[in-house]
C-alpha cells in the first residue's frame, strides 16, 4: 500500500496518441522513437510498448538495447552514441543493433574487425553542433574506407539540429545553415538519411527526409508543448500535508529567503528534491490547487515545498490534491522555465521513491 502522496501518473494512451500526431506531421518518413534515459524518466519498457508502432528506436547504451531484447522487443535499434569500446561489437552483431559511427576510432574499431554478418551504420555528420559527426569534408573519406573494407555494411546518414526549437532569427539562421551543410555533404551518395527531431519534424518540415527521430514530443513536451494536439504524458502529484497562517514579516523556510507581505497563509505540500522536485524552482513557481495556480513559496527542501494559498483561504483543506506538472494548465515545460532548467531535466529526475502510476 502506497501511503505518501506523492505520485508520478502516466497517461500511457497520450504517447500512442503523440506518436499518431508525429506520423501524421512526418507521413513520408520512417519513425525512430528516441526512449534512451530510461524511456525520458517514464520507464523503457512501458514506453516502448506503447510506442511499438515506430519503426526503430533509438538508445543511448548498449545496456539499454539489451534490455529492450529481453524485454522481446524485435525492432531496428540504433545505439546513437555507438561502440564505447571495440568489445562491444559481437554483442552488437549478435543482437542486429545498428550503430552510429562518429569519430575516427570508431571507425579504425569497425575495420579492424571481420563481421560475419550484415551490419548497419549510420554515418554521423557534425553540421555545426560541434558535439559528436565527422566533419563534412572527412565524409567522402569514411564512405569509402567503409565500402572498400570487403564488409556487409549498410550505410546511412545522420545528423542533429542544434537550435530547431528557437524561433529567433539567429537560430533559425543557424538551423537553415545546418540543414544546407546537410544535404551539400549527404549529395554524392544514395543513402537514407535522419536530420529530423522533435523540434525539426515540427518546425522544419523539409528537413523529414527517410527517418524522423522523435525523443521529447513523444512525452507532449519541448515544442510540442506549444500544440495542444500533444499530450503531456507524465502528471506529477501530492498533497498538502499541513495549513498555516504566518503574519506579515516573518520568514518561511531555509534561510529565511522568503518573508510575508501580508498575512499568509501557507500550504506545506509533501514533496522536495528528494522525489525529484528540482531544487532550483523559485518563489513564484506556479503549481495547481483546486484548479487554481498558486505560487511556491521560499526554497525547495528535501521533502517538502511551500506555498501562498491565501487566496484559497476559505476552500483549501488538509489532503488537497497538488499538481506539480502534466496538466493542460500546467506544462512540465513552463516549472522548467522557473527552474532555469529543461523540461528533459525534470522528466527525467523523478527519484526512484516515487511511485509510478499508469493511467490507461
Amino acid at each position: 500500500m502506497i501511503y505518501r502522496p506523492t505520485k508520478a501518473y502516466l497517461s500511457l494512451p497520450a504517447l500512442a496518441t503523440n506518436l499518431k500526431r508525429i506520423k501524421s506531421l512526418a507521413p513520408g518518413s520512417k519513425i525512430m522513437a528516441v526512449i534512451k534515459a530510461n524511456g525520458y524518466g517514464h520507464g523503457l519498457y512501458r514506453v516502448a510498448r506503447q510506442l511499438s508502432e515506430a519503426d526503430a528506436f533509438a538508445v543511448t547504451s548498449l545496456e539499454e538495447a539489451l534490455q529492450l531484447r529481453q524485454m522481446g522487443f524485435l525492432h531496428r535499434i540504433v545505439l546513437l552514441e555507438g561502440l564505447f569500446s571495440a568489445a562491444e561489437l559481437p554483442v552488437v552483431i549478435q543482437n542486429r543493433l545498428d550503430l552510429v559511427v562518429h569519430a575516427e576510432h570508431q571507425l579504425n574499431w569497425l575495420l579492424a574487425s571481420a563481421p560475419n554478418a550484415s551490419l548497419h551504420l549510420w554515418i554521423k555528420i557534425d553540421t555545426g553542433m560541434h558535439r559528436l559527426g565527422f566533419a563534412p569534408e572527412q565524409v567522402a573519406k569514411v564512405v569509402a574506407a567503409l565500402q572498400q573494407s570487403g564488409h556487409a555494411y549498410q550505410l546511412r546518414f545522420l545528423s542533429h539540429l542544434a537550435s530547431a526549437d528557437e524561433n529567433k532569427a539567429s537560430s533559425v539562421a543557424f538551423t537553415q545553415a545546418q540543414h544546407l551543410c546537410f544535404v551539400q555533404t549527404c549529395a554524392p551518395w544514395p543513402f537514407a538519411k535522419s536530420l529530423a527531431n522533435s523540434a525539426g519534424i515540427i518546425a522544419y518540415p523539409e528537413s523529414h527526409y527517410e527517418w524522423v527521430r522523435p525523443g521529447i514530443a513523444l512525452f507532449g513536451s519541448g515544442l510540442a508543448a506549444e500544440h495542444p494536439e500533444f499530450e503531456p504524458v507524465m502528471r506529477l502529484e501530492s498533497a498538502v500535508l499541513a495549513l498555516r497562517w504566518v503574519p506579515v514579516g516573518e520568514t518561511v523556510g531555509y534561510g529565511q529567503a522568503w518573508q510575508a507581505p501580508r498575512p499568509t497563509l501557507v500550504a506545506v505540500v509533501a514533496i522536495g528534491y528528494a522525489d525529484g522536485y528540482p531544487r532550483t524552482a523559485v518563489s513564484g513557481t506556479p503549481v495547481l490547487i483546486r484548479g487554481r495556480r498558486v505560487g511556491l513559496i521560499g526554497r525547495v527542501s528535501m521533502d517538502m515545498i511551500t506555498v501562498d494559498v491565501t487566496e484559497l483561504a476559505e476552500q483549501i483543506t488538509i489532503g488537497d490534491r497538488v499538481i506539480l506538472w502534466g496538466d493542460p494548465l500546467l506544462r512540465v515545460d513552463e516549472v522548467a522555465q522557473y527552474c532555469g532548467t529543461l523540461s528533459y531535466e525534470l522528466l527525467t529526475g523523478i527519484s526512484p521513491r516515487v511511485p509510478f502510476i499508469e493511467v490507461s
